[in-house]
């Protein structure tokens, strides 16, 4: 008797434990309202500066028209000092406030493209054709802060 006490203890424990192995969205964690969009890259070896010459050219460029405007937070390149090891070695991240700022707008666009212009567009069209060249997209995410008290 005493030892099916012992097990039946052990059993009501167990459950209490495994329940608790999962945590509920809003109840034990929330979600923060920005949005990151992330890009890694890897750059062949020895192809970061002439990668990061024609992102200056123009991802730069039109992240920082996008940021002006208020479409974007922030934006951020990051480079890993070790160039030749994991999966990739550079992140292209744009943050924005919220959703909504992903969403597609075309008086947006119309204002992005008005400043960006006809002559940006033709040099980022020529230089990205060229990037297949010296890098390789390796994943595009969308990331959401974990918010835990």
């Amino acid at each position: 008797m005493k030892h099916q006490l012992i097990a039946f203890v052990c059993i009501l424990f167990s459950f209490s434990a495994v329940a608790k192995d999962r945590l509920e969205v809003y109840k034990d964690y929330d979600l923060g309202k920005e949005i990151i969009a992330m890009t890694t890259v890897k750059i062949d070896p020895n192809m970061d500066g002439v990668y990061l010459a024609g992102l200056k050219k123009s991802w730069v460029k039109a992240v920082k028209i996008q940021k002006e405007l208020g479409y974007i937070k922030d934006w951020k390149i990051y480079s890993s000092d070790l160039s030749v090891s994991g999966n990739f070695n550079m992140v292209l991240m744009v943050t924005f406030e919220n959703a909504a700022g992903l969403e597609p707008s075309k008086k947006k666009y119309a204002a992005f493209m008005k400043k960006w212009g006809e002559e940006n567009q033709k040099k980022s069209q020529k230089i990205s054709a060229q990037y297949p060249e010296v890098r390789t997209l390796t994943g595009e995410y969308r990331l959401r802060e974990v918010i835990m008290d």
